[in-house]
């Protein structure tokens, strides 16, 4: 899997990513400890009214985790699942063209995120059953020195994978014509048939 998701575009051919193995049983309860503290920053945001770890209105530091908060699954499977990945990108190698514009940045992800995807598909292609998640990102500081990180690489993503109890056959998602539009943002909706 992972040599045909190392087939993905990246900027200039930089292919910035590394791919950790996690098997050490205590590493990945600190993965998951960390994680679910990110998930409970994340719902503590949502249930006060904000987009959990949203850029556009940022929720205010002090928000207090809501009472009874159940464990998130996938989190609380990290340590048992059948093989875990931690995906890190290498800085140096991206092209961040967005880097200067007063807003968070978008577009450096584009040289990694090809290949978590290509990961994710490959893993589909296997039969397995793929879990992605990006909560152990926003707990960097403290995972970095648990995994060894150079300070020159960011956590893009924490993917989790197994064989599948089942494996979901339609997805819900919005329609073309919901999200694509004709030369401008507000322009006429975009369809099939013209």
């Amino acid at each position: 899997m992972l040599d045909t998701a190392r087939f993905a575009p990246s900027g200039d051919n930089k292919q910035p990513w590394h791919v950790i193995v996690v098997r050490d049983p205590q590493l990945r309860i600190g993965l998951a400890d960390l994680s679910a503290k990110a998930f409970a920053r994340h719902v503590a945001e949502e249930s006060a009214g904000y987009r959990g770890f949203g850029v556009v209105t940022r929720a205010p530091s002090n928000i207090e985790t809501p009472a009874g908060l159940p464990a998130h699954p996938m989190l609380s499977a990290i340590a048992d699942a059948p093989v875990i990945l931690v995906v890190t990108a290498d800085l140096r190698g991206l092209a961040v063209l967005d880097r200067d514009l007063e807003r968070p940045s978008i577009v450096g992800g584009a040289s990694i995120c090809p290949f978590v995807e290509n990961i994710l598909l490959a893993a589909r292609n296997e039969g397995l059953g793929c879990a992605l998640t990006t909560f152990l990102a926003a707990e960097e500081v403290q995972a970095a020195p648990l995994l060894g990180l150079p300070p020159e690489h960011a956590i893009a993503a924490l993917i989790g994978m197994g064989f599948p109890v089942k494996q979901p056959k339609r997805l819900h998602r919005k329609p073309v014509e919901e999200f694509t539009t004709v030369d401008a943002f507000l322009g006429s909706p975009f369809t099939d048939e013209g």
